[in-house]
């Protein structure tokens, strides 16, 4: 997939979900670093990628339940199901899902439990949960999970057997971890670590034109290389899997402190992004901001990519930099 990076695929379609605290309102940190001649491009390049990441959250989350098709049984419905065939409760009240722990495909277990108010139909409703833990769950695709994945239900309607609904979710996490193993090799080549929570919101009533969104106060990943904090972070994404080009759209804004710069910045979609497939965006602008310092990234089609540097924050540009997307995304 051309417009997201190796570690973010990785970490985010692997768990659906991610670290975050959307609770207690905070204010984001002014910017500190200053953008400068010498370090756009990885400004650019690192801004972006922390953009994908909450775009990447809402994309991943909101595809964990709408599955790959009306009519398809995705995990939740299957675990609603099992819920309802165990005649446990009647519907109107929160009736548990007894823990069931299972194998994982090649080694370690996932042990599944929540609760439902309605078993009957069987639906989902606002207080369902629905929990994962897992202990070295080894699925032989080359991860290891350990940790808890929670999934709470805020508000839902629609159907789940068609797969045609929109649902509000928060994702908590305690000390979940991924380790991703290459080539048969008994050392990771990355480990990603986070705990927190994150509230997602996904529509599929009009499947296969799905949206999602993701929002948060904060965002933590902690990978072998380095640490990425987004702060008061929101995201959109679209895309259309009725057009044969299935075209999409995202736009993104938050505050983010890398180890990987040496201060914080604050980014936007100034014009949302837009693209076909799995191609880079053809259209969109982003606005990177640092310490007295600004950069614009304009996308001149799938291929180009165009960055104006303000060295001042006057609205002078005093450098542009013509690019490709390759080339400034590369890890």
């Amino acid at each position: 997939m051309k417009r997201t990076c190796p570690v973010l695929i990785a970490f985010f379609f692997l768990i659906s979900g991610c670290s975050s605290d959307g609770s207690d309102s905070i204010a984001a940190p002014d910017p500190t670093l200053e953008i400068t001649s010498n370090n756009a491009l990885l400004v650019a390049n690192i801004a972006y990628a922390a953009a994908l990441e909450s775009q990447q959250l809402g994309d991943s989350g909101g595809g964990f339940f709408i599955g790959s098709a009306p009519g398809g049984v995705t995990k939740i419905a299957g675990d609603v199901v099992t819920a309802a065939k165990s005649g446990t409760g009647n519907s109107g009240s929160q009736i548990p899902i007894p823990a069931e722990t299972v194998p994982c495909a090649a080694e370690g277990t996932m042990t599944i439990s929540g609760q439902i108010a309605d078993i009957v139909t069987p639906t989902l409703s606002a207080g369902d949960y629905f929990q994962y833990e897992y202990s070295a769950c080894d699925d032989g695709l080359g991860d290891v999970k350990n940790g808890t994945v929670r999934t709470d239900i805020d508000a839902f309607s629609g159907d789940l057997n068609t797969g045609l609904f929109s649902m509000t979710m928060t994702f908590t996490l305690t000390n979940f971890q991924v380790s991703i193993f290459e080539n048969q090799s008994t050392t990771p080549t990355e480990v990603i670590t986070s705990t927190g929570g994150a509230t997602i919101t996904a529509d599929a009533t009009s499947f296969p034109y799905v949206s999602s969104s993701a929002s948060g106060n904060s965002l933590v990943i902690d990978t072998l290389n380095s640490s990425e904090a987004l702060t008061v972070f929101a995201s959109t994404f679209t895309v259309d899997g009725d057009v044969v080009t299935s075209p999409y759209t995202h736009s993104s804004s938050g505050t983010l402190d890398s180890t990987q710069l040496a201060g914080v910045i604050r980014y936007s979609n100034s014009v949302t992004f837009a693209g076909l497939g799995v191609d880079y965006p053809n259209s969109g602008e982003f606005l990177v901001e640092g310490l007295a310092s600004s950069l614009r990234l304009f996308a001149e089609d799938n291929v180009n990519v165009r960055i104006e540097i303000d060295l001042g924050a006057d609205g002078t540009i005093d450098e542009t930099i013509n690019t490709t997307w390759a080339s400034l995304t590369a890890s």
